[in-house]
């Protein structure tokens, strides 16, 4: 009887903080661009919450036989259990036209001492693939986490963004992937457009119909080598002629003796 009053004592508790928190503590969004999509966390809140307490559990006691620490541990489970709540209840993961926002506002380990606030933007054409990832001990109490890797070869997997305890996060990997599908279309069928334009900008241009081409120019306008040459073209071909009239006079004396 005695774990089951301590149990109800520590839920009363944790609803009463949190009622008391939630009222002055939510923040409205003030970004231009549209949300194409919001993941949701409430679903899975209770969840979340006993799996992180169940790992706080773990290491204590691992830290009770090492060094005795553990003990403290344990007795800061209700308001570890506390913050754990207010930071699932805070957290907004958002999909827009250009990037994915994550906000959260977590109170630190000392809770009358204040809330950390986080807000990351995460640019789509750098974000490579959308990883969902699930441990032993998160598919024990149905959680899972959602990676987003980064653009990078040296970067290494720290600097991903890793969210934990989304409701329906292969949702929100299959709206970020067909974003940036659609995305990838748009520069290809940018592309595309200004290859077919340049040829017609070139023609329909009045430069380039008053302006001869560069290829006349260079025709109309022979360099000094080309000119030597072709002299020297022509008196080759007047010498060709006056070797073939030769040729025809003698012809015809040799065909008057003959006669």
């Amino acid at each position: 009887m005695g774990t089951r009053d301590e149990v109800v004592e520590i839920e009363s508790l944790e609803r009463s903080l949190l009622s008391e928190s939630v009222t002055g503590g939510e923040e409205t969004e003030t970004d231009d661009e549209p949300i194409l999509y919001t993941a949701s966390f409430g679903e899975m809140e209770e969840n979340f919450v006993k799996y992180k307490t169940a790992q706080w559990v773990l290491y204590s006691l691992v830290l009770i036989l090492a060094l005795g620490i553990g003990l403290f541990m344990l007795l800061y489970i209700p308001v570890r259990r506390y913050i754990l709540r207010r930071d699932i209840r805070s957290r907004k993961l958002y999909l827009t036209p250009n990037s994915i926002v994550y906000e959260v506002i977590r109170p630190v380990p000392i809770p009358c001492f204040g809330v950390l606030k986080k807000e990351k933007h995460v640019l789509l054409p750098s974000i490579v693939d959308v990883v969902i990832e699930q441990g032993y001990l998160q598919s024990l109490f149905g959680v899972s986490s959602l990676r987003i890797e980064n653009v990078g070869v040296r970067r290494p997997p720290s600097d991903d963004v890793q969210i934990l305890g989304i409701a329906n996060p292969s949702a929100f990997r299959k709206a970020v992937l067909t974003r940036l599908s659609n995305m990838r279309t748009e520069v290809f069928s940018r592309r595309v457009s200004t290859i077919e334009d340049t040829p017609n900008l070139r023609i329909h241009s009045p430069a380039a119909s008053l302006s001869p081409p560069r290829s006349l120019k260079h025709d109309a306008i022979p360099h000094s080598g080309d000119l030597a040459l072709l002299q020297k073209l022509e008196e080759v071909g007047s010498s060709v002629k006056r070797v073939q009239t030769l040729i025809e006079e003698q012809h015809s004396q040799t065909s008057e003796t003959a006669d």
